[in-house]
């Protein structure tokens, strides 16, 4: 719960201009009277974070009954892809990875589906979105952890070994994953193998809980998961959704993104879950897979698409990228999914910052822009 009220505090979870008042449970006047713009906050529907469901609608009634449908999805969700707990009569991700090299397990076709786009991410990226690589994630988890408590006490945390990086990083690969859709199984053959689906999981729920919403006629919402935003069309008044980055060194936002209509806004950044060390650095939780290392080549990437599993995949591998991979993984991207808008902001020192035409500079940071956010973006 620390964790939940602190990312309410830090992260910018309203989407700017059109957040109704202030509480759990809010409603404001839109410009006709026939409707109101309605807004709930769930801090228990699990990813250890708060969910958000934003509507203008004509009926509180329907807006009551999407937001227990929403919550009720990712809290569903939150136990189909967890990895640390067990749920009465669900197999989950750790049931999975608790019977790697033992026998197959049946889960729900969700898995199965979040699985598949998974390994599409892998194979898009040439491995650097890696969902198998958990028991190298887990090393880093335990250390992290550790740290963290350390620090709440005043003192530093620990590093993990490069030996006992490398003896993890050994078991990962899709190999080792067989997936029996016929069956709906998952079966892990390496028994060391670990299944971490902490850059997808969100991303996948919150696109699902959209698409809820949508076959339910949803016109003027917006989801928002920790973080993770979801529009379904435009605002009421027509005009764009206005989402805020957040300032890495501090609180509030270094720029506001315009969103038009249907979109996603997803950010991966270093300002979250990390912990000082020993010697002296910072590590965050997003680890680049070719170093076994948290990245370190920017404080934020954001990607605006309109699938939010999408967004979150991408927005975790550009983090790990350097910045010309990450044009040349946008571009990839496009190819694959013609007509598909993609856009992305990434957030640096300014003494790393490439050139380009389509940046700006806000105190000790750059913002580098793709160009089609060239009137969209706006810094704080």
């Amino acid at each position: 719960m620390k964790r939940i009220l602190k990312a309410l505090l830090v992260v910018n979870f309203c989407i700017i201009s059109g957040c109704a008042e202030s509480g759990s449970n809010a409603a404001s006047a839109s410009p006709s009277s026939a409707v109101q713009t309605y807004s709930n906050i769930s801090l228990d529907s699990g990813f250890d974070t708060f969910i958000s469901l934003q509507e203008t609608t004509s009926s509180k009634t329907d807006f009551d009954s999407h937001f227990q449908e929403v919550t009720d999805l990712f809290s569903y969700y939150n136990s189909l892809f967890d990895i640390y707990k067990d749920y009465d009569g669900i197999n989950n991700i750790k049931t999975i990875n608790e019977n790697a090299g033992i026998q197959p397990v049946k889960v729900d076709s969700a898995i199965i589906e979040m699985l598949n786009k998974a390994k599409d991410f892998y194979d898009l990226t040439d491995g650097e979105f890696d969902v198998t690589m958990g028991a190298l994630l887990k090393v880093w988890h335990t250390y992290r952890e550790e740290g963290i408590t350390l620090n709440e006490d005043g003192e530093y945390g620990n590093v993990p070994t490069q030996s006992e990086l490398e003896a993890a990083a050994e078991h990962s690969g899709w190999d080792s994953i067989i997936i029996d859709e016929d069956a709906s199984t998952v079966y892990i053959s390496d028994p060391d193998v670990q299944l971490d689906v902490g850059g997808i999981a969100k991303g996948f729920a919150t696109e699902k809980a959209a698409q809820i919403l949508e076959n339910e006629n949803v016109t003027h919402a917006a989801i928002n998961a920790g973080g993770n935003n979801r529009t379904l069309g435009p605002k009421a008044d027509g005009s764009a959704w206005r989402v805020g980055i957040q300032n890495p060194g501090g609180e509030g936002s270094l720029a506001v993104v315009a969103i038009d209509g249907t979109n996603s806004f997803v950010t991966s950044g270093d300002y979250e879950r990390y912990y000082v060390a020993e010697d002296g650095n910072t590590y965050h939780h997003i680890i680049d897979p070719s170093t076994l290392y948290p990245a370190s080549h920017f404080h934020s990437v954001t990607i605006i698409t309109p699938d939010s599993g999408d967004a979150d995949c991408l927005s975790t591998s550009l983090f790990t990228l350097d910045y010309e991979a990450g044009l040349k993984l946008i571009q990839a991207y496009k190819e694959a999914h013609p007509g598909t808008t993609l856009e992305a902001v990434w957030i640096m020192d300014s003494a790393s910052a490439p050139e380009s035409e389509y940046s700006m500079v806000s105190g000790d940071y750059t913002i580098v822009y793709t160009s089609g956010l060239r009137d969209k973006i706006t810094k704080v």
